[in-house]
């Protein structure tokens, strides 16, 4: 007599959803009272001031163009992995795609954010949506793409966008526009754009649906058109200011305000440990999820991940308006997060246990994002900021490269090795953290110019 074996899928519960939902909603709704209680002076109504209208049209104007750039990258995202296992491209060939778009990044990404302090951010904002436009047509018009060129261009575009937007919003605030806003853009900026990747997800679902065959080239064309809509809000509108610094009074002023600054070190060294902790968790979380023949709906799962995402960024503004330093909240979450891939790298779970950490871990990055930008703002000055952001991604990308051909190829390093190495850089960030508290002297001293 057969022995039937039943297998069971693990999918999250619905419950899970609607946790994240009324948790997001609880937290924007009960802030204001909060503030309201607890807001160390009085200021006068935000409709009352005289460029409420300018700076909320900005504000509106900016999500819009950084909704739409995020999705783009959610797009490739989601539909590239899809696109590869579509075409045959096998495992071997997949990491050494990822090996050129990294190295890509990581010998010209890194320096276009000096590019981007030169040329003007808008600039750089186009050339990102220049980018995704020419990979959707690339995609679209050849039956089978030449995966390293698209792979080149996307590292490229995620580059720039690691830095373009977030430059161009703090420098237009500091145009005139109220300066109250820009803590609400940052975290606002993870929100939309936590939002914006689950609707890329959507989208790729509904266009590709069963039909592989005639739906494979869909998302192509949903890139190609929302590269077109983004460069054209972003040629119309809000204007650049013409570039005045020369590249030698550049090199001079990058020199003495941020290579000299051991504070502008111990930043970019956080903001390069948490960006590879976050690559190295999208890289291994599924292998994780799925160890042992353990089956799960990975699709399921990538929405529940950006949600806790979402409801760390809602925690922002409470957090800022406490009596707790940006870099003491910074130092906490940078712990938790360090405990929590230490015990996802050597301890195994269950399921159930292994997605709440991941949901805490994502919860905590939502909360980081948007600290280390403010913290960014006070002690970065705003010509500058482009090239210190790119710069300090250097050391992730080398990390990376490093990383996959060790494991990727020489098979000389596991999973839980990786993910602990990234626990370690996690520890490392909360120290930063701790000695630049120690070092500022003043610090919440904002250094809009030079």
């Amino acid at each position: 007599m057969g022995v039937v074996i039943e297998s069971s899928v693990w999918v999250p519960s619905p419950s899970v959803y609607i946790f994240i939902f009324l948790s997001c909603f609880f937290s924007l709704s009960l802030f204001p009272f909060y503030l309201s209680k607890h807001a160390p002076t009085k200021s006068p109504p935000f409709y009352d001031h005289p460029t409420f209208a300018s700076s909320l049209r900005f504000q509106r104007y900016f999500l819009l163009l950084y909704s739409l750039a995020s999705v783009l990258e959610g797009l490739w995202s989601v539909y590239g992995e899809f696109e590869l296992v579509y075409y045959g491209i096998t495992k071997e060939d997949t990491v050494t795609f990822m090996l050129i778009g990294f190295g890509a990044a990581l010998f010209v990404g890194s320096f276009l954010g000096l590019l981007s302090d030169l040329i003007g951010r808008k600039k750089s904002c186009l050339v990102f949506y220049i980018f995704h436009l020419v990979v959707g047509i690339w995609k679209r018009i050849t039956s089978s793409p030449s995966f390293w060129v698209a792979n080149v261009c996307l590292s490229l575009a995620t580059s720039i966008f690691s830095f373009s937007f977030e430059t161009w919003a703090v420098v237009e605030h500091d145009k005139g526009h109220r300066q109250d806003l820009l803590n609400e853009t940052f975290w606002l900026m993870t929100f939309f754009e936590s939002a914006a990747l689950i609707g890329s997800q959507v989208m790729s679902n509904w266009m590709v649906g069963s039909n592989l065959e005639k739906e494979i080239a869909c998302p192509s064309t949903a890139a190609i058109l929302t590269a077109i809509v983004g460069i054209i809000c972003i040629s119309r509108v809000y204007g650049g200011s013409p570039q005045t610094v020369t590249f030698k009074e550049y090199k001079v002023s990058f020199y003495s305000y941020i290579l000299c600054d051991r504070r502008i070190w111990l930043l970019a060294c956080a903001q390069s440990c948490l960006h590879f902790s976050i690559v190295v968790f999208w890289i291994l979380w599924a292998p994780t999820l799925v160890a042992d023949g353990r089956e799960v709906y990975l699709g399921l799962m990538y929405p529940c991940l950006l949600g806790a995402r979402m409801l760390g960024s809602t925690l922002f503004p409470w957090f800022i308006n406490a009596p707790l330093r940006t870099e003491d909240c910074l130092v906490y979450a940078f712990i938790i997060q360090g405990l929590l891939l230490s015990i996802i790298a050597f301890d195994y779970q269950e399921i159930g246990a292994l997605v709440t950490q991941y949901f805490l871990f994502h919860a905590c990055v939502g909360l980081i994002l948007p600290s280390l930008a403010r913290l960014r703002t006070m002690y970065v000055p705003n010509e500058l900021r482009g090239g210190m952001i790119s710069l300090s991604l250097a050391p992730t990308n080398a990390a990376i490269l490093f990383i996959l051909m060790q494991r990727g190829y020489y098979r000389t390093v596991e999973n839980s090795e990786v993910i602990a190495f990234a626990a370690v850089g996690l520890f490392a960030a909360a120290g930063c953290m701790y000695v630049l508290k120690r070092l500022g002297k003043q610090p919440y001293q904002n250094w809009h110019k030079l």
